[in-house]
């Protein structure tokens, strides 16, 4: 049996055809106000996934119970066969999901190389996670120029960069990204969602929150909806795309 011991999944384990995720009848209560209530989805290996809801609809809730920061009243989670439910986020990380929470939350009193030794906590190959530091440094030119620099000092843009490059130190197969785009300015949206085209590429699936529905769909395979804690649509992101959709639940308006 794997215990919060266990060494960290090398990417690519999946069956083909077999789900990555499977989340089934998932419910999540703060005290008595129920957040998110019997939601189910699936995410293939390699695919781009996006919840997408107005604001309050579970979509954050969703995110940390997957990431184990919260744990359900009801419903399982199983990613690659086992189950995630009930576990600690240290033992998610360490079973391939690595979460990168909205706003970021970056460390501001460490160096940008601190952060990311940081994402790598769990591991114990040492001389591979140091190959990885090199590697997200150069990957992330701009964190690669300011290694030395506290990250509280970062840009927004840059602190996102960071924030995504420190989970990706954990090695993930399944990367959760809570509004990655928030706050930004337009240069550093394109870049950040070039970015999450380029790692599912590079076979890392994405499970995305995004409040920006038009680049979310542009570069997802397909979409769940939310209201109110629930799901209310799913389906590949060309066929939610409809005008009645649009206005109920994505606050798209239809008018040119």
């Amino acid at each position: 049996m794997r215990d919060d011991q266990e060494e960290l999944h090398e990417p690519g384990a999946a069956e083909p055809g077999e789900p990555l995720l499977v989340v089934d009848g998932l419910t999540v209560a703060y005290g008595a106000v129920v957040a998110i209530r019997d939601v189910s989805l699936e995410v293939m290996p390699g695919e781009i996934v996006a919840t997408l809801g107005p604001n309050g609809a579970g979509k954050t809730t969703l995110l940390r119970t997957l990431a184990g920061a919260l744990k359900p009243q009801h419903g399982t989670v199983v990613f690659d066969g086992d189950a995630l439910t009930g576990l600690t986020p240290e033992t998610v990380v360490r079973r391939g999901v690595a979460l990168v929470p909205e706003g970021r939350h970056v460390f501001p009193n460490l160096t940008v190389a601190e952060n990311l030794t940081v994402g790598g906590i769990a591991r114990s190959d040492h001389d591979e996670l140091r190959d990885d530091l090199a590697r997200w440094l150069e990957r992330f030119p701009i964190l690669g120029e300011r290694a030395d620099q506290f990250a509280g000092t970062l840009s927004g843009g840059e602190q996102q960069q960071l924030a995504i490059a420190r989970a990706l130190m954990a090695r993930p197969r399944l990367l959760l990204l809570d509004e990655p785009s928030l706050g930004l300015a337009p240069i550093f949206v394109d870049r950040i969602f070039e970015l999450i085209q380029q790692l599912r590429s590079e076979g890392v699936t994405v499970l995305l929150v995004e409040q920006n529905v038009h680049r979310a769909i542009e570069i997802a395979d397909r979409a769940y909806v939310l209201s109110v804690g629930s799901v209310v649509a799913s389906g590949a992101t060309s066929e939610l795309m409809e005008d009645e959709l649009e206005r109920s639940y994505l606050g798209i308006g239809t008018d040119v």
